[in-house]
């Protein structure tokens, strides 16, 4: 195809514009759960704040402002006595829902002695906090959906699960759910069908792929060779996403479940937060699915370093110069911005269901050469 360029239309300027000030509205995953049920108090720093999580006698996690509302006390720093949190500065003790429930040096707690409680979710061993700006409780119909296999006995423990902090906005990671194109160049993936559906808070990917020939693995003496991939991935939710991932193998598929979060830090990084369940096969015992999900999770991991090196060498752009076969960034950039406004000011173009597929004809077209003519040099 050849271009017709314009040697006299202007220079396309890049407009970085300025991370939002506020921190998006909703549920965020903070980590395995089972982490912070060490009798400890642990810290966490999220929301341009720092918080503090604990386990109750019961087992139950809270959160709460990390800061001791009587002169400053970090609690992360302190001791669990009972069913509270004691500050490390004058022992004043923090309950689960805020209120100081004991001062031992005073007569009487101050009726007004209460700190933040954030609202808090313990699911399929991961432990979920809620942020809105406004203060509003979470609305039961945004609840983080269940994920499949999580506590089954037919699917692993999660495995590989990671944490690391990315000095960027989140929104470079949210961008990827559309961006078909850096699948190929970036991940070494080969994209065969590309289609996103935004509707209420769930924006969802639906792609299948091919391997890439010239840079997938060969396989070894006696193990089965990768042909490809199918996945349903979606964000439930400004920072939470399943990915419901399969992979085909010669004579099989494998059926796991990518978990891909992440919670801001502040308006300029984030933790990134990703694991791996794999589904038990007849084609393979336990203790296979086991090195399977540790496998699949080195490789993941590779992918996400991948991304986190563009993102730290990237710039913002608030007005991308798109092809038709970019997909519906600025559709999901719209999606995406319900969850930084109050919720009477979302907008139904927000909402509203929005599908869109790419025709992926003229991309496959490109990469098969690409691949058939890297093979050719090796030979």
């Amino acid at each position: 195809m050849t271009a017709h360029l314009d040697d006299n239309a202007p220079v396309r300027e890049i407009e970085a514009g300025t991370a939002p000030t506020r921190f998006a509205r909703g549920w965020h995953c903070l980590g395995l759960s089972e982490s912070f049920k060490d009798g400890k108090p642990h810290s966490v720093h999220a929301f341009g704040t720092k918080l503090v999580v604990f386990a109750d006698s019961k087992g139950e996690l809270n959160i709460l402002d990390a800061y001791c509302r009587h002169m400053g006390g970090d609690l992360s720093q302190g001791e669990i006595k009972g069913d509270s949190v004691a500050c490390p500065f004058h022992d004043w003790r923090w309950n689960g829902k805020g209120r100081c429930t004991d001062i031992p040096y005073a007569r009487r707690v101050p009726p007004v002695a209460k700190t933040r409680a954030w609202h808090t979710l313990d699911q399929d061993g991961l432990l979920f906090v809620y942020h809105d700006q406004e203060g509003n409780p979470p609305p039961p119909a945004i609840a983080p959906p269940r994920i499949p296999g999580a506590t089954s006995a037919e699917w692993t423990d999660w495995k590989g699960f990671k944490q690391t902090v990315v000095h960027t906005n989140v929104r470079e990671l949210i961008d990827n759910n559309v961006d078909m194109a850096h699948f190929f160049y970036v991940h070494g993936s080969f994209p065969t069908y590309f289609r996103n559906i935004f509707e209420g808070h769930v924006a969802a990917q639906y792609m299948s792929g091919v391997a890439r020939e010239d840079v997938r693995p060969r396989a070894r003496d006696g193990q089965p060779q990768l042909i490809g991939n199918s996945s349903i991935a979606a964000y439930y939710g400004p920072s939470f996403m399943i990915d419901e991932l399969t992979y085909h193998y010669e004579g099989f598929d494998v059926e796991s479940v990518l978990l891909n979060c992440h919670y801001p830090i502040d308006a300029n990084s984030f933790v990134l937060t990703y694991g791996v369940i794999v589904k038990n096969s007849e084609h393979f015992d336990a203790a296979a699915a086991e090195q399977m999900a540790e496998n699949m999770c080195a490789f993941i991991t590779k992918g996400f370093e991948q991304d986190v090196e563009i993102w730290r060498n990237k710039t913002r752009i608030e007005n991308p110069l798109l092809c038709e076969q970019d997909g519906a960034v600025y559709q999901q950039r719209r999606w995406y911005e319900q969850f930084y406004v109050d919720v009477a000011d979302i907008a139904p173009d927000m909402v509203d269901r929005f599908e869109y597929e790419l025709d992926t004809t003229r991309p496959v077209e490109s990469w098969r050469r690409e691949v058939a003519d890297n093979l050719a040099r090796r030979s």
